[in-house]
């Protein structure tokens, strides 16, 4: 029986859910309270400049193919990837970096060239990483998060440790070499907590960095973002831009309509891929599920201190992606997690798409994104965003031997104040909650609300997690639940 479902934002996982909610029949309708879809994928395009304004890694390709396969498609019906190679470099000094290859013989034999050794010990980790990635990314992470068994199976029983021990303590008993310890602790910062607060299963994001490379989409990121809005428009989903959800309508306990811009809208199902603390704030306070008390003793990944720039002319000694490890890696985390304030000297990225994109910057100019990660819930002034820029340029000039600020021609940033403002992110919050061993699958948000009938919930905060692909599959989640309660209620 077709059911009319609201979805309240339009990142990754409402874009997914959308789409397999209508696929299965159902009129489904996304209200986006900013002017443009994408959630954090947003794009941002200025006096001849195009940025991503969020992700900008497209790693797990496998996982966006098997998206587009669960509608007979391809991502190629699209999109273009191509493959960078390097897939990025990681700086420690002026000049001094470490290129990551886009093939993994050749990674060990860099490794080997810093460590002796330690090609033969990443082979072994590696082979190791591929297993924990055939059983998550196969398997577990496309569970909903409902019960603890989900996570029992013969593969993981055998593993049953490494949920135990952490990718920290891992790296440390292989290699020696600070740097490369580095590297192979770098992905796992996209799941938002610290490498000695995540578990060692998920050794499974050095697979997909190693293993499975780094690719871009021909354009940026936005291309998915796109991708995705004209699956679901073939598949009759409806979206409305600027359109701001002020309250979710309860009665008899059950989900009737949204407020969206002063008009009641009615539905049979509201589904939110907005963030989740801000969504419950939309509820009468004896409807919401978490109390804030929870939010607050939750680990939550960084928030971050962004800028979009555009150069005058072409840059020197740069790659499509570049990580600066110049700092002390530690003593940064330690200010993101520990003892949260503004770092003395942050580690930073950057990403220069008009290296791999022509269409990024105009003819013989320059696109760049620089983030530093930083504390949720930290001070934000425009003093402070920038001091840091300044503090980043200076290392940036220093490391990459050229003068560059005079070449500046564009720049905007975006820091925890426009996350909260733009996204209603918890704390400013730019990557959702960390997948801390207490805070993993059924541990996490529910999809499901246990106080409204017929509220759900998707995306970073609830299962699986903080990413790109893990959004993806967060959709397919909550679509699949809301599909088995509607097969009850036929019954």
């Amino acid at each position: 029986m077709k059911k009319k479902i609201t979805i309240i934002g339009s990142g990754f996982s409402a874009l997914s859910a959308a789409c397999y909610l209508a696929k299965k029949g159902h009129e489904v309708v996304v209200f986006e309270k900013n002017n443009s879809i994408g959630g954090r994928a947003r794009q941002m395009r200025k006096q001849g400049f195009t940025f991503d304004m969020g992700p900008s890694w497209y790693w797990m390709p496998d996982v966006f193919e098997r998206f587009f396969a669960d509608f007979g498609k391809k991502t190629t019906d699209y999109y273009e990837l191509i493959k960078l190679n390097p897939a990025y470099r990681v700086y420690f000094g002026v000049q001094e970096f470490i290129a990551i290859a886009d093939n993994l013989d050749e990674i060990v034999d860099e490794f080997d060239s810093i460590e002796t050794g330690s090609g033969k010990q990443l082979q072994e980790f590696m082979v190791e990483a591929q297993s924990n990635y055939d059983i998550a990314i196969k398997d577990l992470v496309y569970r909903p998060g409902v019960s603890p068994l989900e996570l029992v199976s013969l593969e993981t029983v055998k593993k049953i440790g490494q949920f135990f021990g952490n990718i920290s303590q891992d790296v440390r008993k292989k290699f020696k070499n600070e740097k490369l310890i580095q590297i192979l602790e770098f992905p796992v910062l996209f799941l938002g907590a610290k490498p000695s607060d995540t578990p060692s299963f998920y050794s499974f994001m050095n697979f997909a960095d190693f293993g499975l490379g780094t690719w871009h989409p021909k354009t940026g990121m936005f291309d998915v973002v796109r991708a995705m809005e004209n699956l679901a428009t073939e598949l009759g989903v409806q979206f409305f831009v600027n359109s701001n959800i002020e309250k979710i309508i309860v009665e008899n306990k059950t989900a009737k309509a949204i407020v969206v811009n002063g008009e009641r809208i009615e539905s049979d199902l509201v589904l939110s891929g907005a963030d989740y603390q801000h969504t419950e704030t939309l509820l009468d306070r004896k409807y919401r599920q978490y109390s804030e008390k929870y939010w607050e003793s939750r680990v939550f990944a960084p928030s971050s201190l962004l800028f979009y720039v555009g150069f005058n002319k072409k840059l020197e000694n740069i790659s499509h992606h570049m990580l600066f490890f110049d700092t002390d890696f530690n003593q940064h985390a330690k200010e993101i997690y520990d003892e949260p304030k503004w770092p003395a000297d942050p580690l930073f990225y950057a990403n220069f798409p008009s290296v791999t994109d022509k269409t990024a910057a105009p003819d013989g100019m320059e696109s760049g994104f620089f983030l530093i990660p930083l504390a949720p819930g930290i001070e934000d002034t425009a003093a402070l965003r920038a001091e840091y820029f300044d503090k980043i340029m200076q290392r940036f000039e220093t490391i990459t031997k050229q003068s560059v600020k005079e070449h500046i021609v564009f720049k905007e940033s975006f820091c925890k104040n426009d996350f909260v403002e733009q996204y209603n992110a918890y704390k400013g919050n730019a990557y959702g909650m960390a997948n801390t061993l207490l805070q993993t699958a059924f541990l996490r948000p529910k999809l499901k609300s246990q106080k409204v009938r017929n509220l759900y919930f998707t995306g970073q905060l609830t299962v699986p997690g903080p990413g790109v692909p893990p959004a993806l599959i967060s959709g397919k989640l909550v679509s699949d639940l809301i599909d088995k309660q509607f097969q009850k209620e036929k019954l």
